[in-house]
């Protein structure tokens, strides 16, 4: 696989009876003229020896941070490598990484990490449902790390159903497809916008909404990862991004963010809606904080500019624009209505009626409809997966 030639890849094996499969995914990524260097917990040895993986990947191989020849310095691996594997990871490994519990050469190695981290877990399948594995695998998620799915078959244990160590092979096309999306946005430019608006009632006070922003970050830096460069329009958010190719632009009001998306657009090849804008604002802003005097105070409110209409009308045939709809009833009949009326060619539906999807939380759930009338399902996930689930269906599918 010509995408992993000359890829430096870390393989941590943990103790699992499936660690037979971790010598033969050695040899496949070698066989790919991949570097690649092996970490063993202890545990791990009482499977598969040392001496056979350093036979394959003509490397040292390293089951502890400290050995005869003194520190294997976890720090400077975490640095040389393209990709962190960790296969099999155990129901023990996986949740020491979710939590940062660093008693082994592998979580040492995954806490100093700048590369891309895959988890390939293998346990019996009433570990794998069991809900602190889930949740482990949630948090996993959240960071940011890449899961490889488990198989489903019959187990160590006699029993059949998930939780089987995906094959060698899965493994290796799952790296290579990852490098390969590397450059797949390479030339595109994406304006996203993210984040709340906060809309003036006197110097201290404002109209707003419970959005984190996390969601546009979350697309500006898949973008960018994948080669792509990115305009984020990003309104009053706690979060900072900060990527090669990424230009943030900080707003505060719905004007504001108009302004800024317009300005943008032309330039771009595809606009990414994602912030919640005020559809309204007070008419005008005191200059003065308001008093408190009466029971009641009546505030006037004009609508915003509908950044994503205007958008629309401006559409060139080469640009594309997605735009987002968070419901709370009927929420396809609201979806597909928007989509037509703002002249998009997908729309990102999610609801706050879904447990684990809406504002201020780190997983989603989205449906996405296409301007063909095609719909697109996925199931709740991390917000970087969601990311990705958003560019491979508007940004690439769509190509």
């Amino acid at each position: 696989m010509q995408q992993l030639t000359g890829k430096k890849i870390i393989l941590g094996v943990s103790g699992s009876i499936a660690a037979y499969k971790a010598v033969l995914l050695t040899r496949l990524l070698v066989q790919a003229v991949a570097e690649v260097q092996v970490l063993l917990t202890p545990a791990a040895t009482h499977f598969v020896t040392p001496l056979t993986f350093s036979t394959l990947s003509k490397r040292p191989v390293f089951t502890e941070v400290t050995s005869d020849e003194g520190w294997n310095n976890h720090v400077e691996l975490g640095l040389w490598a393209d990709a962190l594997v960790v296969a099999p990871a155990t129901a023990n490994t996986l949740a020491k990484l979710a939590n940062g519990i660093c008693d082994n050469i592998i979580a040492a190695v995954y806490l100093s990490a700048r590369c891309p981290v895959f988890v390939a877990p293998a346990m019996d399948v009433d570990m794998w449902h069991h809900p602190s594995t889930q949740a482990n695998v949630q948090r996993l998620l959240a960071y940011g790390n890449h899961l490889i799915p488990v198989g489903e078959g019959e187990l160590a244990s006699g029993l059949h159903g998930a939780g089987r160590l995906a094959e060698p092979e899965h493994i290796t096309t799952a790296l290579a497809a990852y490098f390969d999306r590397q450059s797949d946005l390479k030339g595109q430019k994406i304006l996203i916008t993210a984040g709340p608006t906060y809309e003036a009632i006197d110097p201290v006070r404002f109209l707003g909404n419970r959005s984190s922003g996390k969601m546009g970050v979350a697309l500006a830096e898949a973008i960018c990862a994948r080669g792509g460069e990115v305009v984020l329009v990003l309104g009053p958010s706690a979060l900072r991004p900060q990527m090669p190719g990424l230009e943030v632009v900080r707003v505060e009001s719905a004007q504001e963010m108009y302004t800024a998306a317009l300005a943008a657009f032309p330039q771009c090849h595809t606009a990414i809606l994602a912030a919640a804008v005020a559809d309204y604002r007070p008419a005008t802003a005191a200059a003065e904080k308001i008093k408190k005097k009466g029971d009641t105070l009546t505030l006037e409110l004009v609508k915003n500019p509908d950044i994503a209409a205007a958008l629309g009308q401006q559409k060139q045939p080469h640009q594309r624009l997605v735009g987002f709809a968070l419901e709370t009833h009927e929420g396809e009949a609201h979806a597909r209505e928007k989509l037509r009326r703002k002249h998009l060619d997908f729309i990102v539906l999610n609801t706050l009626q879904d447990s684990g999807a809406g504002f201020a939380v780190d997983t989603n759930k989205v449906t996405i409809f296409g301007a063909d009338n095609k719909v697109h399902y996925f199931e709740l996930k991390s917000k970087q997966a969601v990311a990705q689930d958003i560019i491979n269906t508007t940004l690439v599918s769509a190509t």
